[in-house]
C-alpha cells in the first residue's frame, strides 16, 4: 500500500515513504491529530503492518495515546475474492480517544477503503487549503 493509496483513501495529509520495511509517513488531520509511522511488517499479498512512533491529539489527556501501536492489513485470498482484515493493536477501551478512533477507523475502512478498491474512488481527508 503506497502512499498514494493512503491518499485514495484515509488522507491526502500523507507524506513520506511506505514502500519498504523501515520507511516511515506522517499523517495530520488540522490541529487535531498527527502521527509518525513506520512500515514494521511487509510480506506481500500478505501482511502489511505500521507502528506509530510518534502521536499527538489535541483532544485527549494523553496525548499520546497512540504511541507503540500498531496498525495491521491481513489480507487472503477467500476462493475468488480477497479478504482484508484490519487490526488497530493496542487501540483499548480504556484509552479515551477508542469510541472516536473506532469509528473512524471503521467509517475509512468500511466506506472509503472498500469504495476505492470497488470503484477506484474512495473520500480521504481532504488536503488543508494554506492561506
Amino acid at each position: 500500500m503506497p502512499s498514494e493509496t493512503f491518499g485514495g483513501w484515509w488522507s491526502e495529509e500523507i507524506t513520506g515513504n511506505t514502500q519498504k520495511l523501515g520507511d516511515e509517513f506522517t499523517y495530520h488531520y488540522q490541529d487535531m491529530h498527527r502521527c509518525t509511522w513506520k512500515l514494521v511488517e511487509f510480506v506481500p499479498n500478505q501482511r502489511v503492518a505500521w507502528m506509530v512512533t510518534e502521536n499527538f491529539f489535541s483532544f485527549t489527556e494523553d496525548k499520546t495515546e497512540w504511541k507503540n501501536t500498531k496498525v495491521v492489513f491481513d489480507i487472503a485470498r477467500k476462493g475468488d475474492k480477497t479478504e482484508i482484515r484490519f487490526t488497530h493493536e493496542g487501540l483499548v477501551p480504556a484509552y479515551e480517544c477508542y469510541n472516536v478512533c473506532s469509528d473512524a477507523w471503521g467509517r475509512y475502512i468500511q466506506g472509503s477503503l472498500k469504495s476505492l478498491i470497488a470503484t477506484g474512488m474512495g473520500s480521504p481527508n481532504q488536503r488543508e487549503k494554506t492561506k
